[in-house]
């Protein structure tokens, strides 16, 4: 089966057993997802789950004046729609398709009734949902307090670990409202990256050349995250034979927390 068309790619799914996985897989659809299409808004009823294969969703919100940042990305590691499970049914943010490719959908009471039956699927989807909150706490303090060069190497590095090429079609405006910075600062750190030999950049292209340096040169919130996902998904056991595909994308590695420093706040 080709590898966008098998639910088995996505690693939620191929985690399940024979017996949870069948209830679930008679109900799925195979559904082509574009570059920049919305999957659902701000305050809208989500309809389906997404279970992405090889497209990458990003969640994203933007604000009254039209400025806008990535909360969080999904790939094949996971789902969008958590909000149908946790209760809220809808969300102050919107999914949009970041890179093209393919997905499973799953309709939304289908999915909260796997769930409610309380079997694998719902510790599966509550560990991925904390490794989910990690990334979105991780990604507003990189952007408070990293360089526009560290939140680029940190987001490249995240979103080729979900490819299986190290090419990314995405334009310099795209990545800029991703990271919600201005796209000179992008066109900027993308020049950097490319003088060091790191990235070769053409117009909608970016290839990595040497992910070794971009690691270098990111800071630790993309160690944070893997170690996370590799943390609390490490357990995950793949049918059919699969390897822990988990780790292969978020595979662990050392991990370096800084000394915090408590703030005055009598001051």
């Amino acid at each position: 089966m080709p590898f966008s068309n098998n639910p088995n790619h996505n690693h939620l799914l191929a985690a399940l057993p024979q017996e949870e996985f069948e209830p679930v897989a008679a109900h799925l659809e195979l559904v082509t997802l574009r570059l920049g299409e919305i999957l659902y808004e701000p305050d809208e009823q989500l309809q389906y789950a997404y279970f992405p294969t090889t497209a990458i969703v990003s969640l994203h919100y933007v604000m009254a004046s039209g400025a806008s940042a990535e909360s969080a990305g999904v790939g094949n590691e996971g789902v969008v729609g958590i909000s149908l499970f946790m209760g809220g049914d809808t969300t102050p943010s919107s999914a949009v398709v970041q890179t093209a490719g393919h997905a499973f959908r799953l309709a939304r009471q289908l999915f909260k009734q796997e769930f409610q039956r309380a079997g694998l699927l719902q510790g599966l989807l509550l560990r991925y949902t904390q490794a989910l909150l990690t990334q979105m706490a991780q990604t507003a303090v990189c952007n408070r307090h990293h360089s526009v060069e560290q939140q680029l190497c940190r987001w490249l590095l995240l979103t080729l670990d979900r490819l299986p090429s190290q090419e990314l079609i995405m334009t310099q405006e795209l990545v800029a409202s991703m990271l919600g910075v201005r796209r000179e600062g992008i066109t900027e750190a993308a020049g950097n990256l490319q003088r060091a030999g790191c990235i070769s950049y053409r117009r909608g292209h970016i290839s990595v050349l040497d992910r070794t340096g971009l690691e270098k040169r990111s800071c630790e919130c993309y160690g944070v995250v893997k170690k996370e996902f590799a943390r609390l998904l490490c357990d995950v056991q793949y049918r059919q034979g699969l390897p822990n595909t988990i780790q292969q994308v978020f595979p662990q590695q050392p991990h370096h927390t800084a000394a915090f420093t408590r703030p005055d706040l009598t001051r």
